[in-house]
């Protein structure tokens, strides 16, 4: 039997020792929605051909409905098949190659930022009443946008050698 947030007197546990089925088929269902809002066709906008896609806000979506530990790992799952060698990373790309190129930061910051937005929506949750929640959880997303995209101009002002003013 395993463990999955109560005692077996029914009372709720602090921590869950371990996922069952259903959080790991979530993660599964998760990652593969990350990975197809990549190959949606983007726009790149900038010269350093980094595309804008749906990614970023199913990396959020993500961290709102999975919380931060299985938001995590579903994002950090999409990742590791990514540097693997599966080509789902926008435009079809894959491999460790992607970590040397201008969306490298992008990439770095997907589970992080899921993490992020789950733990504060956790927080919201757990603190606010659910006529502001909203209003809250859109705070959350807009700052886990900030901190990719801050990362990702981190990795394109790196990768390219361009100033930060530039990328």
């Amino acid at each position: 039997m395993s463990q999955t947030g109560t005692a077996v007197t029914g009372t709720p546990s602090r921590l869950r020792n371990r996922w069952n089925a259903t959080d790991l088929g979530l993660i599964a269902v998760f990652a593969a929605l990350v990975a197809g809002s990549a190959l949606v066709p983007g726009i790149t906008a900038n010269v350093f051909g980094v595309p804008i896609t749906f990614q970023t806000l199913a990396v959020m979506l993500t961290g709102l409905m999975l919380g931060p530990g299985r938001g995590f790992a579903a994002v950090g799952l999409y990742t590791l098949l990514g540097l693997a060698g599966l080509p789902i990373f926008s435009q079809g790309r894959s491999g460790l190659g992607i970590l040397a190129g201008p969306s490298a930061g992008y990439i770095i910051a997907f589970p992080i930022a899921a993490a992020v937005v789950g733990w504060l929506a956790t927080v919201v949750i757990r603190r606010t009443s659910s006529a502001r929640a909203l209003w809250f959880f859109a705070a959350a997303m807009v700052t886990s946008i900030v901190f990719v995209h801050t990362l990702g101009v981190a990795g394109i002002a790196l990768n390219t050698k361009a100033s930060l003013g530039e990328a």
